[in-house]
């Protein structure tokens, strides 16, 4: 079974940083892309940040130059450090599986999402 388990949100001041995990299990961590996507209240699904299958990671224009997603593989771990947050950051994010090694052809699993707050 496929599972992905973010954590990390919590509540923060501008200008903060937060670093949000996603454990997943069920699947070959190291084969697939993943992503980060987020929702703000009232808002749709926007995509944040990705790793396609032994590629460099892709951002957001939002985010570029104060977030960083990463991977470890030996620990099925999907991490976001993120810094310099702004009160637009505010959102759940969520931990999502591509149905290959490129997220731009779509997420198949996601996690339950981990809810970040920050604060003006």
């Amino acid at each position: 079974e496929v599972q992905l388990v973010e954590s990390g949100g919590a509540l923060v001041q501008t200008g903060g940083s937060l670093r949000l995990s996603c454990v997943v299990s069920g699947f070959t961590f190291s084969t697939y892309a993943m992503s980060w996507v987020r929702q703000a209240p009232g808002k749709g699904l926007e995509w944040v940040s990705g790793f396609n299958s032994g590629d460099s990671p892709y951002y957001v224009e939002s985010v570029k130059g104060r977030f960083t997603i990463s991977r470890d593989n030996a620990k099925s771990t999907l991490y976001l450090q993120m810094n310099s947050l702004k009160p637009e950051d505010t959102a759940i994010y969520y931990c999502a599986k591509s149905n290959d090694g490129y997220y731009q052809h779509g997420m198949n699993y996601w996690g339950k999402g981990t809810r970040v707050t920050v604060s003006s």
